[in-house]
């Protein structure tokens, strides 16, 4: 009776072996590039892309410009 027991257990745990080699092989797979490329890809965007939320860096916008200003006339709650 011991036996189908060991027998299911190596079969678990071969099961669990092949998923993980597959989770493995996924990774290794996976498109990689370098980490000065993406290192000056992000100062790049850094650098070309506006944040409104940092205005010592971009200056100050105004608020038509301004995606997180307040819109339509100051109303920012309807109560029902």
């Amino acid at each position: 009776m011991n036996r189908p027991h060991k027998q299911s257990m190596s079969e678990l745990k071969l099961r669990r072996l092949l998923e993980h080699n597959q989770r493995l092989r996924d990774d290794l797979a996976r498109p990689r590039i370098k980490v000065s490329e993406a290192s000056a890809s992000l100062i790049r965007y850094c650098k070309t892309t506006t944040d409104h939320l940092v205005p010592s860096v971009w200056g100050p916008v105004g608020k038509s410009d301004d995606p997180y200003a307040p819109q339509g006339g100051g109303k920012c709650c309807v109560v029902q």
